[in-house]
């Protein structure tokens, strides 16, 4: 029997887990890095505020979170992989990060109240969930009203070249790096393909508008192989 998307993802992630990290700074060249301390300059998170990352994985957009808010905040981590959040585990402990809280659960069926949190934030698993908008609505409605919803991902250059390049390197080139590195050729075969077809930059600011947000912004970075997006709750929501 044919697995699902939710299915065929969580497998990918509970057998990646441990060269995860290693090879997401190998994948973008260790731009990642510098996209989401930008990133963290637009939210202009302050002390004492509250934050939900989801899809967190190995929590390091969560760790970022948590030294913003300080120990009088709050900030939880949620992802569906158990192994991924193990690593988040042993960093968080490792920093003394009283102020994190790690969840198991879905990002289509957030496990919070309502406006809840002043920020929520999805970095680079947006495109593995089975449907994006429904998870955008979600983040939605567990963000405050005036609160931000915040994602960064992969997206789709335009640029005649660069758009060439980058499907070559994600289609072919790195599933191989993942065999190399990560024993994991298979694994890293589907992360191309939900890289490939997820939305461009206008049609995912077009979901957020959708999902109940306004003013969004975006960004994108290093010829539009990624982009931030940030959308504001509307205060009479």
């Amino acid at each position: 029997m044919q697995q699902s998307k939710e299915e065929r993802v969580h497998d990918v992630f509970e057998k990646i887990y441990k060269r995860y990290d290693v090879m997401n700074s190998v994948i973008s060249f260790q731009r990642h890095k510098a996209w989401r301390q930008y990133t963290m300059q637009v939210m202009d998170v302050k002390q004492g505020e509250a934050a939900l990352d989801v899809c967190c994985g190995t929590c390091d957009w969560t760790i970022a979170l948590a030294r913003a808010v300080g120990k009088d905040g709050k900030v939880y981590g949620l992802d569906f992989s158990q192994n991924m959040l193990s690593i988040g585990e042993e960093k968080i402990k490792a920093l003394n990060l009283e102020q994190v809280k790690l969840v198991h659960g879905n990002a289509m069926q957030l496990p919070f109240a309502d406006n809840t949190f002043d920020y929520v934030t999805i970095g680079f698993g947006l495109r593995n969930v089975p449907d994006y908008l429904q998870v955008l609505r979600e983040m939605t409605r567990v963000v405050r009203p005036g609160g931000k919803v915040v994602c960064l991902e992969t997206s789709q250059p335009t640029m005649f070249g660069v758009r060439q390049l980058y499907m070559l390197y994600f289609r072919y080139i790195m599933p191989i790096l993942g065999k190399m590195l990560a024993k994991s050729y298979k694994e890293y075969s589907w992360l191309q393909e939900s890289a490939s077809t997820f939305p461009g930059m206008q049609e995912l600011a077009r979901m957020f508008e959708q999902a109940g947000l306004e003013k969004v912004q975006v960004k994108p970075f290093t010829f539009g192989v990624a982009a931030m997006h940030v959308g504001y709750k509307p205060k009479k929501f």
